[in-house]
């Protein structure tokens, strides 16, 4: 074709065929006018009884002009007539064309006949295997009837025999049939169109198209029109538009055949998918296609690639009983396996639309199993049915499956509905199974996420948004699947649900319908990184959105949304306004328990436990069976100093309401060590009970970590107990000192750290890392104490926790005395003040103050004055004198119980005032000192200073001799570049002498042969010797060139040898010129001078 169209063939003449009668009489038969019924055509053959060729030809003709019955009729009346006339020889060629006739049926016939079909009933035809059969068996009488006449192998029936190993699907057998008639007939139509067709199904598509054109060539009105395989060949090439103009030509030349409608239409369906194209051309497209396809359906309606196509229309358009018989058509009459499982599909769609879940599954079971190669839609359809039948397990193992079979290229809608189902608990399955679930969603969701190019830049999300299918694009706008992507990070990281949720809301704002619970989800997670003006702005923009939501629905929204928008307002310390939307709460629900909490709290941040106390007596009362409720009270009682009311709440709660609760066992425990660990009763029955009281906070919390294995709580109070050593002699006190105490104590500590160490993973509280700064301490490994209390301050407590300030004070001083470091003293004796600034009435701090600031002085005292400074040492002394003012004013307060020794504190001070006496003399040791060392130094300084000047000196010196000899050096080059110049000068001015010299040389040649033959002689050996010394290069010439005759005979010699290195000249010319020694001395000279200008 060529991009142009073929002209329309000539119109046919008019056919006929004469049969003689007795005598002259002829019957014409109009062959494009033939009597349907052949009844008295076929009584005039047998009566005259007919040449076979007559018989054939009439059958052909019925043939083709779709009479197949009469044609078969025919054939049969020749068999009989001919086999009553004893003409068997004939016999071959009609058995060929009942052959091509059970051929032609087959075409017709189902391939597969489906023995339950809803809406396509075809159980009493004939299927197309059984028309292959009698093909075959017609086939086989024709050749008996040939090998019986010894004419063997005509064109007909190889051609016939390629017909049907095509009709059985026996490719290689008839390709090589065809290539065997193409040999002798290369212009046969029907063995070019059969190996175009093989070729074409091979995906050889160049070899094909190369056929199809010549067949259109030799037979332009060729039936079948082989402008439908160009087109074919082209649009698998990839040339669609010529192509799509192969099939137009098609359509102009046979306007009554369906395929090439069929293809257009295909072609413009297809069409409409370009979204590039505008919605006007696009449903143009659609118009059109759906017109093409329907036609050549009611052209053809047993062709399976026409009904594969409109039952996909009809499906979109919910016509699922049309649809559905269209579905059953194309699975029937499907001669290829890639229309066969659409056929299947499209069957369990309607099926499955219809509800009809079993024979849903049975047929997208069918399609799954068809191909090798794996059936998205299909797998994706069975679980979906396996999901409608609870299924869950095979479902995802269906999945499974699928995605296992396309590793490299993983469809995109398995992947998330995989993700989907493996995100949600399924009964039956451990907590094991469980989290691996849980692992392998998120996985499935990030590579969804990453195929669908979400959460990249801009300009990468762009161009993978335009490589994407709509339907992929349509699950990245699923509002939901961002939904369950962000509960899988829930609790783990905010930072991946907070990014899934604002997708989430972004597809929500776009639908123009804002979900109130989106927006209420982000604000959480603002609250929870402490971003308390975003979350409120937040919480208040879902209360709006909730508002405009049906009243039903409203009401449970915003109720919580409103409980954490209250719960903003009073971290923001606007105890008002959270009043006021928990009183709104409250109203609107009297029995909302945790408004009612959170009321109570707010009381007892404002000390007033009694009316607190009211309000969660009153919620009891309610809501005894809450365990929230229940933690919440015992919380309160613990924290407002009344361990055994709580004890013996939290023992009711674990007696009659729930016995596994695991906040009540961790409750427990921690009241009990608390309990045994206060306990100062030293009788041998005190330390029994003591001890039993430590034995039941293990076990409580053991208890509480087999519930719940990964119970921080319980976990870490385990690690106190361990690394107290409370179930053993807790460090002496409740039993002798051992000799191993230390060990012990090293040992006890490691272990703990190592719980401490899983803890601090689950439980993210600043009481981790001070616990593993106890830990830490006991070891003597202060340095990592100090950064274990230093993360618990900054980090959760803001550096306003006296507990963590006085462990940080203890650090320090201790490792000041083990280092013996001012600094670290002085450090100590900072957070010291920072914790009595914070609770001033503690005087356990003033003493600690007191304790640091003496022992200060004392250490500094101790140590040698190359160790200290006079300033710390000044600053100690007067800390010192500050810290004897404290002892007296501790040793004399008169308080009934104060949290030191009064002794003590007297004692410290009369050790003080000692330890002053003796200040004078370590301070004028120290200035003594100082002042010697001072003077070290400057005389140290002073020296170094003049070594400096003496080198500085030096090094000016040896400066400005080199700059003396380089302004040498550059004159010396400056009158080196300056003779070179001369003597190019000179060069050039001897070159123009030496071509004077030579003109007049040949005009005066005569003369010089003429000369002595001496000369003569001795002339060729120069010439000779000249060359050999020429090989030989300039280190032999030099030596002779210095001792050289007079300047007159020089300068020639110096003029050749320039020619003869920068020229070139003729030998001749130089076998002419100067004696060979003045030569060679030349020669020398100048070389040497042209390396120096070089």
């Amino acid at each position: 074709m060529n991009g142009t169209r073929s002209p329309s063939p000539p119109a046919a003449a008019g056919r006929s065929i004469d049969i003689e009668l007795g005598g002259q009489e002829v019957i014409t038969v109009d062959l494009d006018n033939l009597d349907p019924n052949p009844d008295d055509l076929l009584e005039l053959l047998r009566d005259q009884q007919c040449n076979v060729w007559i018989w054939t030809r009439l059958g052909a003709e019925y043939w083709r002009g779709g009479y197949l019955d009469a044609a078969e009729q025919i054939a049969q009346t020749a068999i009989e007539s001919l086999q009553a006339n004893g003409s068997i020889a004939s016999l071959p060629p009609v058995y060929s064309l009942l052959a091509n006739i059970q051929i032609a049926r087959a075409s017709k016939a189902p391939k597969l006949v489906l023995q339950d079909p809803r809406e396509d009933f075809m159980i009493s035809e004939k299927p197309r295997d059984e028309y292959n059969r009698d093909a075959a068996q017609y086939f086989n009488l024709a050749e008996k009837a040939a090998s019986e006449t010894g004419v063997i192998g005509t064109m007909l029936a190889v051609l016939t025999r390629g017909l049907l190993q095509m009709g059985t699907r026996a490719m290689d057998d008839a390709l090589r049939l065809y290539d065997g008639v193409l040999v002798d007939k290369p212009s046969n139509i029907v063995a070019q169109l059969g190996k175009a067709k093989i070729l074409y199904a091979r995906r050889q598509f160049p070899q094909a198209l190369k056929l199809f054109q010549n067949v259109l060539r030799l037979s332009p009105r060729c039936v079948p029109d082989p402008r439908i395989g160009i087109g074919l060949c082209l649009w698998a090439m990839d040339y669609k538009a010529k192509a799509k103009a192969a099939w137009q030509r098609s359509v102009e030349v046979n306007p009554s055949e369906w395929s090439a409608q069929l293809l257009l239409g295909l072609e413009a369906l297809n069409a409409s998918r370009n979204e590039k194209q505008t919605e006007e051309q696009r449903t143009h497209e659609i118009i059109v296609g759906s017109q093409l396809v329907q036609r050549a359906f009611n052209a053809n309606q047993r062709n399976s690639a026409a009904a594969n196509a409109l039952c996909e229309l009809l499906l979109q358009k919910g016509q699922h009983r049309k649809a559905l018989k269209l579905a059953e058509r194309t699975i029937q009459f499907a001669d290829v396996k890639t229309i066969l499982t659409d056929g299947y599909t499209r069957a369990g769609r309607v099926l499955h639309a219809q509800g009809a879940v079993a024979e849903a599954t049975k047929y997208y079971t069918k399609a799954k199993d068809t191909q090798s190669v794996p059936n998205v839609l299909a797998t994706v359809g069975l679980a979906q049915m396996q999901l409608k039948n609870d299924e869950t397990a095979a479902a995802i193992h269906t999945l499974d499956t699928l995605l296992q079979q396309t590793s490299n290229n993983r469809s995109v809608e398995a992947t998330v509905m995989l993700a989907s189902l493996r995100s949600h608990p399924r009964p039956g399955i451990s907590s094991a199974d469980r989290v691996v679930d849980k692992v392998r969603a998120r996985e499935l969701f990030d590579y969804a996420c990453k195929i669908l190019g979400l959460f990249e830049d801009n300009a990468n999300n762009g161009q993978s948004q335009q490589k994407l299918s709509r339907a992929a694009r349509k699950i990245g706008e699923d509002m939901d699947m961002h939904a369950e992507i962000a509960r899988l990070w829930q609790g783990e990281s905010l930072e991946r649900m907070e990014r899934a949720l604002r997708e989430a809301s972004k597809i929500s704002e776009a639908s123009g319908k804002t979900d109130p619970r989106l927006v209420n989800n982000l604000a959480v997670l603002q609250h929870l990184e402490g971003n308390l003006g975003a979350a409120r702005t937040m919480y208040e923009a879902a209360l709006t959105h909730a508002s405009g939501l049906e009243t039903t629905v409203a009401e449970g929204m915003s109720t919580s949304i409103l409980y954490n928008l209250a719960r903003v307002y009073e971290e923001q310390n606007e105890e008002t306004m959270a009043k006021g939307a928990y009183d709104k709460l409250l109203d609107r629900h009297p029995e909302y328990v945790d408004a009612k909490l959170r009321q109570a709290q707010m009381l007892v941040d404002l000390n007033r436990h009694n009316e607190a106390h009211d309000l969660l007596k009153q919620a009891l009362s309610s809501q005894q069976g809450n365990l929230n409720l229940r933690a919440f009270y015992t919380h309160f009682l613990i924290q407002a100093g009344l361990p055994k009311p709580a004890k013996d709440f939290v023992f009711a709660t674990l007696k009659d309401h729930d016995k596994h609760d695991v906040y009540s066992l961790c409750a427990a425990g921690w009241i009990q060590y608390h309990q045994a660990r206060e306990s100062r009763d030293t009788s041998q029955k005190g330390v029994e009970e003591r001890r039993r009281g430590f034995q039941r906070s293990a076990e409580f919390y053991e208890k509480a970590l087999h519930l719940d294995p990964l119970c921080a709580v319980a976990a870490q109070g385990l690690a106190i107990v361990t690394a107290e050593d409370a179930l053993g002699n807790l460090g002496g006190s409740i039993g002798p000192h051992t000799p191993d105490e230390a060990q012990k104590r090293i040992k006890n500590a490691r272990d703990a750290l190592d719980v401490f160490a899983k803890v601090r993973e689950s439980l993210n509280d600043g009481s981790v890392y001070f616990n593993m700064g106890h830990c830490y301490y006991a070891r003597d490994e202060f340095d990592r104490a100090i950064e274990s209390y230093e993360t618990a301050s900054r980090r959760f407590y803001d550096g306003h926790n006296v507990p963590t300030l006085l462990c940080l004070c203890r650090s320090w001083y201790a490792k000041a005395n083990k280092d013996q470091s001012y600094i670290a003293m002085n450090t100590a004796l900072q957070y010291a003040q920072r914790a009595y600034h914070l609770q001033p009435v503690d005087k356990a701090i003033l003493y600690n103050i007191a304790m640091i600031q003496q022992k200060a002085a004392e250490m500094l005292i101790s140590i040698a004055p190359a160790k200290r400074t006079l300033k710390n040492l000044q600053r100690a002394i007067e800390q010192a004198g500050h810290a004897q003012k404290l002892f007296a004013s501790l040793a004399a307060d008169k308080s009934p119980m104060v949290p030191y020794s009064r002794d003590m504190a007297d004692q410290r001070r009369k050790y003080g005032d000692s330890m002053l006496r003796r200040c004078d003399e370590h301070l004028s040791t120290q200035k003594q000192w100082e002042a010697e060392t001072q003077a070290k130094l400057d005389a140290a300084r002073q020296k170094r200073q003049e070594e400096k000047d003496r080198v500085e000196a030096l090094e000016r010196d040896r400066m400005e001799e080199l700059r003396v000899q380089a302004e040498k050096l550059a004159e010396e080059r400056r009158l080196a570049r300056e003779q070179a110049l001369e003597w190019t000068r000179e060069v050039k001015m001897e070159s123009d002498e030496e071509r004077e010299r030579k003109e007049k040389k040949k005009s005066s040649r005569k003369v010089k042969v003429e000369g002595s033959g001496d000369e003569a002689g001795a002339e060729p050996k120069k010439k000779r010797r000249g060359k050999l010394k020429k090989t030989n290069g300039a280190a032999g010439e030099g030596d002779d060139a210095l001792f050289s005759g007079e300047e007159e005979q020089d300068k020639p010699a110096r003029k050749r040898t320039k020619k003869r290195v920068v020229r070139d000249d003729d030998d001749d010319e130089e076998a002419a010129g100067a004696p060979r020694k003045k030569q060679i001395k030349s020669k020398e000279y100048i070389s040497d001078s042209d390396e120096e200008m070089s």
